[in-house]
């Protein structure tokens, strides 16, 4: 998995590389399948904003989020990504699911 943090407006410190890392681990965990991940964070003003794009072989998956604060950004981003790989999972074990049962009913007895 590559990682790639961008900020703008803002300056990616140690703390918060950390934080993402470990917020990241919880999509491995899900799905070790994962291409890629860039992350921008960005301030403007009083908005902190978390967005993610997660490339997945045959599919890309986007998430942001918009708080008061970049930690709360970082988690609600991450928790919108995690349900979107859930979602992407499920869907693939389905479709392969239904193909063995396709294959079962067309086999030759």
């Amino acid at each position: 998995m590559n990682l790639q943090l961008t900020g703008h407006h803002l300056e990616i410190t140690p703390p918060i590389r950390e934080y993402v890392t470990s917020k990241l681990d919880k999509i491995n965990r899900h799905f070790e399948d994962v291409i890629d991940i860039n992350i921008i964070l960005s301030m403007n003003k009083l908005q902190h904003k978390a967005e993610a794009t997660l490339r997945l072989p045959g599919k890309d998956l986007h998430a942001e989020s918009i708080e008061s604060d970049m930690y709360a950004a970082i988690d609600v981003m991450i928790d919108k990504l995690d349900r979107a790989v859930l979602k992407q999972k499920e869907r693939r074990v389905a479709k392969r699911t239904q193909g063995e049962s396709i294959r079962r009913m067309s086999a030759p007895k």
